[in-house]
């Protein structure tokens, strides 16, 4: 799961050097356009990260669109089913094993864990642990491109909700660790789960630390005006996203209100 944005166009074919974009056919307003399911590699050995949903139409599509190149590796970027709800079923078209941070969503022997580089043929890609989103949250980094594979850590459009396996103090390090990262690496780029690739990877990893440290502030203000439970502060502070987002809103409140306790 990811943000609060109604999707609008779409990224399918969105690329670099060295990965490319085939959208998973599951839009909606907490997955924008869809899935964005990457395939890493020019040659005939790939890497494909985020399978996406369950849909057999999409993997196939996958499939068809490696032209018998061989898949080395799944890797996901976390366990929300929209990212790897297809993983074990691409596994069986593929015969490539999926590493994860969370095990239970491995299949095979090796997981995923930060500091780890996996290599295609030569293009390397360096495992990120920016959990916050999620717990088991990953990024990748492309070093040829100098381009970070965000999932739902950063999106293309809007924000991430923190989600109920998720803490928000987790993620505002993680967001502390990629933009250090896109300083010091030089980052391109960003691309996301859901929504088209980001060009101005600190302009947006900056305007994220803001944004949540002004919803912070507006926590605190609702909290003044009398404001009690998750529900009463959404209503105040999400007054201008469509009700029907609100359950998802009420999960980063709930994990705005228990990182502002342990302060």
């Amino acid at each position: 799961m990811s943000g609060l944005y109604i999707p609008v166009g779409s990224p399918d074919g969105s690329s670099t050097a060295h990965a490319r974009n085939l959208l998973a056919p599951n839009p909606g307003p907490m997955t924008l356009d869809g899935t964005n399911t990457w395939v890493i590699g020019t040659g005939r050995r790939v890497v494909v990260v985020d399978p996406g949903p369950d849909d057999e139409a999409h993997l196939q599509r996958v499939v068809k669109h490696l032209d018998g190149g061989q898949v080395t590796q799944i890797l996901l970027t976390h366990g929300h089913h929209d990212h790897s709800g297809g993983a074990r079923r691409f596994a069986e078209l593929t015969g490539a094993p999926v590493r994860a941070l969370d095990p239970q969503h491995r299949l095979g022997e090796e997981g995923l864990a930060d500091g780890d580089v996996i290599d295609v043929d030569g293009l390397e890609i360096r495992v990120y642990g920016t959990p916050g989103h999620s717990f088991d949250s990953l990024c990748f980094w492309i070093e040829a491109d100098r381009a970070m594979l965000t999932g739902d850590t950063i999106l293309g459009r809007g924000t991430t909700v923190i989600a109920h396996d998720g803490d928000l103090g987790d993620y505002l390090r993680s967001l502390d660790r990629l933009v250090r990262g896109a300083e010091t690496l030089g980052a391109r780029a960003l691309l996301p789960g859901h929504g088209p690739v980001l060009p101005d990877p600190l302009a947006v990893l900056e305007a994220y630390r803001a944004h949540r440290q002004e919803r912070l502030d507006q926590i605190r203000a609702a909290l003044r005006q009398g404001a009690r439970t998750p529900r009463e502060i959404v209503e105040i502070v999400y007054a201008e996203v469509d009700p029907s987002l609100w359950p998802a809103a009420e999960w980063s409140v709930r994990a705005q209100l228990d990182y502002l306790e342990r302060l």
